[in-house]
């Protein structure tokens, strides 16, 4: 009975320690500072054929126009739609790095609306082009904006605003591109990854664009209305999708969610077995030693006194247990480290949480037997004998 108390001990330290930490993750993810705003309504919107961009700001203008809104801008893909665009940069007196910057075409207004913060510079305005090729041989120069992260990995985290980069355009080609903004990090691709060095550049013709709003109230509430103003600027515009930014950050996080409730659904149940083991293992031991218990009890034994005889042997397997649980949560937090963030399995707070639960509960389970140890009257018990 003893080895069996142990085993369910340590079983329940294991699940609360490996549920503690996806619990932590999920918590350290949901919390992450992502660097935009998740205030915003997203449009998939599609051409029947590419589009000048003037068409596509036409649209934006008369998006403006609809109560409710606070700003418009288009972008190549929402930010977290695990979309990437990576080009190689070259700048004078800095080694090439072996990541490469993501890029993201955005419009005018792009920062304000996903309420990203300029540190320096300038927003992009209307005629302003991106590094590009005329024809197949040569390079045209362009604007640009960076952000923090790209100051500190190419210029040391200096100010690179009115700094110029080459921008590898083709194979041996590259086009001059000047930094005329800087801007606050946001996260790009995935909630996981630091931030990284991210290049935003002027649009150009498109087919496919993404209509990003900016609204006062609930973004889905102005779906029907943007829907509506759309089509009266341009019928043959499809909307592919339209959904509030935040759902990109759900879906990301739909594993960590789930690994979340699942092992808090299980460790819940190894708690609850476990308080019912240990409340049955020491239920048993004082109705197995109620003569002993009252005979000492009749010879001057204190309450005090009883309840450590009592709760000895399963104070010993609970220790016990908990040292074998500990440790094969620490070995299994290898297993797991690749779907952790932020945590680790061999923080204290980690090591310490699950054997603090299951104690504090293994004294809930102990109080009942040990106030009944207390209660055996001495007399009845010298009596039967």
């Amino acid at each position: 009975m003893n080895a069996l108390l142990a085993a369910q001990t340590a079983f329940c330290v294991l699940v609360l320690f490996v549920a503690g930490l996806f619990v932590a993750t999920f918590e350290r993810l949901s919390n992450r500072p992502l660097g935009f705003s998740e205030h915003v309504l997203v449009i998939d919107a599609s051409a029947s054929k590419e589009q000048p961009m003037e068409i596509w700001m036409q649209v934006a203008d008369r998006l403006r126009e609809t109560p409710g809104v606070q700003c418009v801008s288009l972008a190549g893909w929402p930010l977290l739609s695990r979309n990437r665009w990576t080009v190689d940069v070259r700048v004078p007196g800095h080694a090439v790095e072996a990541r490469s910057p993501y890029f993201l075409d955005v419009s005018p207004g792009f920062f304000e609306t996903m309420r990203i913060g300029l540190v320096d510079g300038r927003d992009f305005r209307r005629g302003d082009v991106p590094p590009r090729l005329k024809g197949s041989t040569q390079p045209l120069s362009g604007a640009g904006i960076v952000n923090e992260a790209f100051a500190r990995t190419y210029f040391n985290g200096q100010n690179p605003v009115g700094r110029s980069v080459n921008v590898r355009i083709d194979k041996d080609l590259a086009a001059p591109m000047e930094i005329v903004g800087y801007v606050r990090d946001a996260v790009y691709y995935d909630v996981r990854e630091p931030m990284h060095p991210t290049v935003y550049v002027p649009m150009l013709n498109k087919e496919h664009n993404t209509l990003l709003v900016h609204t006062a109230g609930d973004p889905l509430a102005l779906a029907p209305i943007v829907r509506r103003a759309v089509s009266e600027v341009r019928p043959d515009f499809r909307l592919i999708n339209i959904q509030p930014q935040s759902n990109f950050l759900r879906w990301q996080m739909l594993r960590e969610r789930l690994l979340a409730a699942l092992s808090l659904f299980f460790a819940i149940v190894a708690l609850v077995l476990a308080v019912i083991g240990l409340y049955g293992v020491l239920n048993y031991s004082v109705t197995q030693r109620r003569r002993e218990i009252g005979i000492r009890m009749a010879l001057g034994a204190c309450s005090a006194h009883v309840v450590r005889r009592v709760t000895t042997d399963m104070a010993g397997m609970f220790y016990l247990g908990s040292a074998i649980g500990v440790v094969g949560g620490l070995a299994s937090g290898r297993f797991i480290e690749s779907l952790l963030f932020e945590v680790k399995a061999t923080d204290p707070g980690s090591v310490a949480a699950p054997i603090l639960i299951l104690a504090g509960a293994a004294v809930l389970a102990a109080l009942p037997p040990a106030i009944r140890a207390v209660r055996i009257d001495p007399a009845q018990t010298l009596r039967s004998e």
